[in-house]
């Protein structure tokens, strides 16, 4: 036999090794731990009937229904009704720089309490989903397609914006990205709206590459200008906010980007960003990064972004290698990726059945914990990872926590809002209260809330309710007694991602050995 012969045989051995594994790995049932795990990174922290429903399921029979689940589920409109005001025909008005002062102050003011009404939908939204993937991946989206209403000035537009995340969330990457740089708050956000022949503004076509598509590197200051120029003339009309194409504006000659010339539009444009193989693995390394590893696999990021591509860029196909590669369910990577804020307190929430009628307290909480929707830090988003966690944050979170799991207690239920930084008379700290209106883009006081907004707070907090006996009577223990070796191990198998960074110290009672897992570091992490 040739050396050229032997090695072939070597690697079709390799090959039959490997497929062999994988398709037994596959065909593994998932036992209550792994189906937990794969709920809590595909969407957030499920509860035991979430958890039991995918038990004894192999892998590709667990993640196809994920997936299928996004289709199946209920409009969004209808899970979690949003504030009347949105997605109606907005009626004409006045530009702002035609307004008087007065009414500049009104439409912040009435601004202002929008979009806190628009964060409280989306929270709502994210506990109440049949589909955690699909509002996992639209706050993928937002911190991808980033646009923020400190410059927007518009809830009506943020709210058009997060359900054409929502629409396109496991849908087709082309037409997302259209849908997205066309967006009107997009447009706004990224200093499009006028931009014209001569004087083309930069930003979009900056982004729409560096942050979009591409990645840093792939692409040539000129190629900045030449898709500047195909963007003029996308613009927006103000007196009813919706997307404007100006003809006038657009510099409709001949272009020359990324080796590709011709009288490209925007449209065209973004085509030819989809056509670089770059494209699909920028998109595949951002999604292993949320939802396997830090440290993208290059083999693996290329595998599935080839894949990505023969599929005309459905998103479906490639999260499903990424779901079922040997890499998501390796146990080195579980409890490696930080939750984010809105991850930790919406799983939180799912995972132990905590009810409330007003989702204001969980609005606050997670602007304070650093992840304050529809306000993203800056257009490349939150730097998520291990960015979420410092030594104030964790602290915050364990906070946070503590207060929200104690509202069973009567007596415990007075401290959540001085922890959220709210009495109802209002600021309990009135430092620690501008540092976290200035986070949040208000200004403290009656600017942020309001007299009224305080006391619906304080209401608020005492709607919450965390029924601990019941939560723990599924593992057979009681918050009074000891649990047993074997029910200690089941609830942090419930509770954990992995084995507790500090063992629980012996003697705890049901209701203190909860505690102890949830103020364990390894809660934070999925």
């Amino acid at each position: 036999m040739s050396v050229n012969m032997r090695r072939a045989s070597v690697r079709f051995g390799l090959f039959v090794t490997v497929w062999a594994f994988c398709t037994v790995a596959l065909a593994q049932r998932l036992d209550a731990a792994e189906a937990r795990f794969l709920l809590t990174r595909t969407g957030f922290a499920p509860n035991t009937a979430e958890t039991s429903v995918f038990t004894g399921m192999t892998r590709a029979q667990a993640v196809d229904k994920i997936l299928l689940d996004v289709d199946a589920a209920v409009r969004p409109q209808t899970i979690a009704l949003p504030p009347e005001w949105t997605g109606a025909d907005t009626a004409p008005r006045k530009r702002p720089q035609d307004m008087t002062v007065e009414e500049r102050k009104l439409l912040r003011e009435v601004g202002q309490q929008q979009i806190f009404a628009l964060r409280g939908w989306w929270l709502d939204q994210m506990r109440a989903t049949p589909a955690p993937l699909s509002e996992r991946m639209t706050l993928f989206w937002h911190n991808h397609f980033v646009s923020s209403y400190q410059k927007v000035q518009s809830p009506e537009l943020m709210y058009r914006q997060n359900q054409t995340f929502r629409t396109h969330a496991v849908g087709s990457f082309s037409a997302l990205l259209h849908a997205a740089v066309k967006d009107p708050a997009m447009l706004i956000y990224l200093d499009n709206v006028n931009s014209r022949k001569g004087a083309p503004n930069e930003n979009l076509a900056r982004e729409s590459m560096e942050l979009f598509t591409l990645g840093e590197g792939k692409y040539s200051e000129l190629d900045v200008k030449e898709v500047a120029r195909a963007f003029t003339g996308w613009s927006v009309d103000r007196t009813i906010d919706q997307y404007l194409w100006r003809p006038q504006l657009h510099d409709a000659g001949s272009k020359t980007v990324l080796g590709r010339s011709g009288n490209f539009d925007g449209d065209a444009v973004l085509d030819i960003l989809l056509a670089q193989p770059a494209c699909a693995e920028f998109i595949v390394t951002k999604l292993w990064r949320e939802f396997i590893s830090p440290e993208p696999d290059k083999a693996e990021v290329a595998r599935i972004a080839q894949r990505l591509r023969e599929s005309g860029y459905e998103l479906k196909p490639a999260l499903r290698e990424l779901f079922l590669a040997p890499a998501f369910w390796d146990p080195a990577t579980r409890a490696h990726l930080v939750k984010s804020p809105v991850e930790m307190l919406v799983g939180a929430v799912r995972q132990f059945d905590i009810r409330y009628s007003d989702s204001l307290p969980f609005t606050f909480a997670v602007a304070q914990l650093g992840q304050n929707l529809f306000y993203p830090p800056n257009v490349k988003g939150w730097p998520g990872a291990d960015a979420w966690i410092n030594t104030n944050t964790l602290m915050g979170r364990k906070s946070v926590l503590e207060r929200v799991f104690k509202t069973g207690e009567s007596e415990a239920i007075a401290p959540i809002p001085v922890a959220m930084g709210m009495t109802e008379r209002g600021p309990s700290n009135p430092g620690a209260m501008r540092e976290t209106a200035a986070s949040m883009g208000q200004v403290p006081g009656q600017a942020a809330l309001g007299r009224e907004g305080r006391i619906r707070f304080a209401n608020a907090v005492t709607t919450i309710s965390f029924d601990i006996d019941a939560w723990l009577a599924q593992y057979g223990v009681t918050r009074g007694a000891v649990p047993d070796a074997g029910q200690r191990l089941a609830l942090q198998q419930a509770v954990l991602g992995t084995a507790p960074s500090t063992p629980g110290r012996a003697g705890l009672d049901g209701r203190a050995y909860l505690r102890s897992l949830l103020m364990d570091p390894v809660y934070q992490l999925k």
